[in-house]
């Protein structure tokens, strides 16, 4: 689909030699991490470098901290931007290393050359116009080329023949860049994001079949993102603002005809066949291009035929009136002599080639020669010969011929595809083709569902590789009547499929897509609880809302009452448990509306009951009077447990368990929270992966890692944090699957990963826009925490502002605000201000803001009040023990602050062990300077090499 022009394709970069720039050799830089440092350099997270180059995303951390050593710089930031100087020096050289490998030369033209670069130069937006085969794209990939050093974020090529849907052209600018889906952001949205402040020009191939897609893509890019410019190839003006049209003409036949291009072209084809033209014919190759009209693809089309006819058969062709005009509508004249050259290259190939090649025109990517097999393959042409008529059909320039990882693929150009395609309406065999089509493209999808190991690279190539046909097939499929069946089967594939490769939008519409496509509505039911789930993955609250609404109504329908009453309570609880995703919640008293619905409806049906109780956890709890609804909610949600594990569902099961978290969380006991949501990422454990069960296991490791802080159990955190961030949902969401690890590194001490984590998270916010988002914030504040600790003020400062800019309130973040400055001051002897900053009650703090950060707000103040000789230091030390007791970090505070308040030396020592135990090396450090040790050792354990 998309060809790259800079080397953001993971390719090395080199030198016209070959050899590695002379600067990245003297850095002592190996040919990997010249891989990494040309990705960071073009802004890639670690999640998409990791994607790129099939490496994982801990590996790609590794080579970034060796890269800031070796470069010497100290940040990402400044290394991204060496990256780019390094670029620069080398931008000519690496681009045309990296520009879609031509078969042939790019001949003549130095005037449109000239005067399409200026235009490009100039304008935002260029439109090189002209029929089909008059030679637009080589035309703009040659002035790609020119201009990539003049574009400091890349130049890139996107071709757009193989997409059938207007609606995937951001798709297919997002492949191109090698961005995926963020969560709760289209695919549109994330290119016009990742793009934003980048200097890039975007060359759009073949745009006149996707107008309606283009267009509003390319005029929603040039508003928001200021610095790119697009290049465009169209056989029809796109009438966007800012759109300067370049009429892309005939090849020159004019002046002397040593001169003109058009026979140029011609001859240096010719000698490539080794038919080299004697220069006393030049007048006879003239009258061949003239007859031509001097268009691109006729007169390459021509120069093929000339090892068989000859000049003299060259031209009696083209003389023959009735043969040139051979075709259909003539809407312009230019196009005529491209339709008449098609019509009379057909004729000069054998019935069988002419067959093979009408045949193939169905299919839209490049394809292998068993590809053409299974489509094309049936009387009367012979499966086993149609490798040979590839071939043929590849020496005579009707197919390109590329070499890829996966062999020999073979590729029609868009205009010889839409001739053959008429030749497959005048043979009566369209439909009979699309249907071979459509049958093949359901085999391919059923083949790249049924692997084991569907997130490898190589899988991953063979997605893309089918994905366009799969498209296509299925937009054709959709408008048959007698074809439905297959449409819903392939668009449930496709869903499938686009999940695993974490396009979960199109995940989502291909759901919706199916449920649209089959009149069953128990089958339509099941496709919308499928897209809803997705549409929670995508943290679209709102549509995951809408569509179980939809699934009971559809479910009703079908008189599956019981499934109605789980679909609605599904509903129900979905305002409670994805109430952040929400950009305007259900209107007052609608959740509790559809309850009781779901109640009226469940019978006696187990999981209906079980849906219910767990919907009842949300909407009875939201109603009673927060004094007096612990026990009731507790009560409740062992209810909801209980009726869940009766049905066998460990996905109903987990979702009960975690309203029974959530529960515990409002009574204030961490170790019950805990200990719930280490149930519940067990029984998900096995649970194969879905849309739903990746929901679930999402939500349930992020509140273990979360639950593991609140108790005390750092290595659980960051244990339960890494399965967190190596999810393959969170691939493209480097600042959520980082959050949870990060708060607990910097607890810990663990500098050099909240260094490095932090660069992902701030890379994956960049590149969703910095969206507000008030549940990262406390990760954010834990980077700021570290740099405190380090004495580093000013980074401090900018980790704080991103606190605030990521939509956090002042009573969201007062606990672990409070906590972590106390940290901090602590850390640097002003136990009194450290005092000051703990000063609230904890009692009298939202539950769900101190929760958990009670037991560390408990045992700092203590801490503090001890180091500042306050009056009633023991009183606070005797709450805190009261109130912590259980938690191993938390306790082992309050024992070191009473350790020193009754000057116990070996008692501070014991704490030390005690910290050691719990995985706390920074505690651990720091109550040996305390103890009166040297200290450096608490600063050490703060600080990382800068480089």
């Amino acid at each position: 689909m998309s060809t790259q022009l800079c080397p953001r394709d993971g390719k090395k970069p080199v030198r016209e030699d070959g050899q590695v720039s002379q600067q990245k050799v003297a850095a002592g830089i190996s040919d990997r991490e010249a891989e990494v440092l040309t990705l960071v350099g073009e802004h890639c997270s670690n999640a998409e470098i990791g994607a790129q180059l099939f490496i994982s995303v801990r590996t790609v951390e590794t080579h970034v901290s060796s890269l800031l050593r070796k470069v010497g710089v100290p940040d990402r930031r400044a290394l991204a931007a060496r990256a780019v100087k390094l670029a620069r020096a080398e931008r000519t050289s690496e681009t045309m290393v990296a520009l879609p490998s031509p078969l042939t030369s790019f001949v003549g033209r130095a005037q449109e050359r000239i005067a399409l670069r200026e235009a490009v130069s100039t304008h935002r937006h260029v439109t090189a116009l002209g029929p089909g085969g008059v030679g637009k794209t080589r035309l703009a990939l040659a002035v790609a080329a020119d201009l990539a050093g003049d574009f400091a974020d890349g130049v890139w090529f996107v071709d757009l023949v193989p997409v059938t849907d207007p609606a995937m052209v951001g798709s297919a600018v997002a492949s191109a860049l090698g961005l995926g889906e963020q969560q709760g952001r289209s695919l549109d949205d994330s290119v016009l994001t990742a793009l934003a402040d980048r200097q890039v020009l975007l060359v759009l191939d073949n745009c006149e079949h996707l107008l309606d897609g283009a267009v509003p893509f390319i005029e929603r890019l040039l508003a928001r993102c200021t610095r790119v410019t697009v290049l465009a190839t169209s056989r029809a003006r796109l009438m966007v603002p800012f759109e300067q049209v370049y009429p892309v003409p005939p090849l020159s036949l004019d002046g002397d005809a040593a001169a003109a291009d058009a026979i140029a072209l011609f001859l240096e084809r010719a000698a490539a066949l080794g038919w080299p033209v004697d220069p006393g014919q030049l007048d006879r190759v003239d009258e061949v291009c003239q007859r031509l009209d001097g268009l691109a693809l006729a007169i390459e089309l021509a120069a093929a035929r000339l090892p068989t006819l000859g000049l003299d058969g060259l031209t009696a062709s083209l003389a023959d009136p009735l043969r040139l005009l051979v075709g259909g509508r003539r809407a312009d004249e230019r196009h005529q002599s491209v339709r008449a050259m098609l019509d009379w290259s057909q004729a000069l190939l054998t019935t069988s080639d002419r067959c093979l090649l009408r045949r193939i025109s169905v299919l839209v990517s490049p394809f292998t020669a068993a590809d053409a097999a299974e489509v094309a393959g049936y009387p009367p042409l012979e499966p086993n010969a149609v490798a040979d008529g590839l071939a043929r059909l590849a020496e005579q320039s009707l197919l390109t011929a590329v070499a890829s990882s996966g062999g020999t693929r073979y590729r029609a150009l868009q205009t010889i595809r839409q001739y053959e395609t008429e030749q497959l309406i005048a043979h009566s065999e369209l439909r009979e083709m699309l249907a071979r089509h459509l049958r093949w493209c359901s085999t391919a999808a059923a083949a790249l569902a049924e692997e084991s190991l569907p997130a490898s690279g190589d899988w991953r190539k063979r997605f893309e590789a089918a994905v366009d046909d799969i498209r296509a097939a299925l937009a054709w499929a959709a408008e048959q009547s007698d074809h439905r069946a297959d449409a819903h089967d392939l668009a449930l594939a496709l869903a499938q499929l686009t999940f695993t490769r974490n396009l979960v939008g199109e995940s989502q519409q291909r759901y919706e897509q199916a449920a649209s496509l089959t009149d069953d509505p128990v089958v339509a039911a099941s496709a919308l609880r499928n897209a809803a789930v997705v549409a929670g993955c995508r943290m679209r609250g709102e549509d995951m809302y809408r569509l179980y609404r939809a699934a009971a109504d559809t479910a009703r329908s079908a008189g599956d009452t019981a499934r109605a009453a789980r679909d609605l309570a599904t509903a129900a609880i979905t305002v409670y448990r994805m109430a952040d995703t929400f950009s305007q919640s259900p209107p007052s008293g609608e959740a509790a509306a559809l309850l009781s619905q779901a109640r009226e409806l469940a019978g006696d049906d187990p999981a209906a009951e079980a849906a219910v109780a767990l919907a009842e956890c949300g909407v009875l709890v939201d109603a009673v009077d927060s004094n007096h609804g612990v026990p009731e909610a507790i009560a409740l949600a062992e209810r909801a447990v209980d009726l869940a594990d009766r049905t066998g569902d460990p996905l109903a099961h987990s979702a009960a368990l975690d309203a029974l978290a959530a529960a515990q969380c409002w009574a204030g006991d961490p170790f019950a929270t805990a200990a719930t949501t280490h149930r519940r990422v067990e029984l998900l454990a096995a649970v194969p992966m879905t849309p739903a069960s990746a929901l679930e296991r999402v939500n349930a490791l992020s509140e273990a890692s979360e639950t593991c802080i609140g108790a005390g159990d750092l290595a659980g955190a960051r244990r339960w944090g890494e399965q967190l961030r190596d999810l393959p949902l969170l691939a493209e969401r480097g600042d959520f699957a980082t959050s949870r690890l990060l708060v607990a590194d910097a607890l810990a001490g663990n500098v050099d990963n909240v260094l490095a984590g932090s660069r992902r998270f701030i890379d994956a916010w960049e590149l969703s826009g910095r969206l507000h988002a008030p549940n990262l914030a406390t990760a954010a504040a834990a980077v700021a925490l570290v740099h405190g600790l380090r004495g580093d003020d000013a980074a401090r400062a900018e980790w704080l502002a991103i606190v605030d800019e990521l939509g956090v309130t002042p009573e969201q973040k007062a606990a672990y605000s409070a906590v972590f400055d106390a940290i901090v001051l602590l850390h640097h002897g002003q136990a009194d201000r450290a005092l000051a900053a703990l000063s609230a009650e904890p009692d009298e703090m939202d539950e769900q803001v101190i929760w958990v950060w009670r037991h560390w707000y408990f045992a700092l103040r203590a801490e503090a009040a001890a180091l500042a000789g306050h009056p009633d230091a023991r009183g606070y030390l005797a709450t805190a023990r009261t109130v912590v007791a259980g938690n191993p970090i938390a306790g082992a505070i309050v024992d070191r602050a009473t350790a020193l308040l009754d000057n116990d030396p070996a008692r501070l020592l014991t704490t030390a062990a005690a910290f050691e135990t719990a995985c706390c090396p920074y505690q651990q450090a720091r109550t040996l300077t305390l103890n009166g040790g040297d200290s450096a050792a608490a600063d050490n354990a703060a600080r990382t090499d800068q480089a």
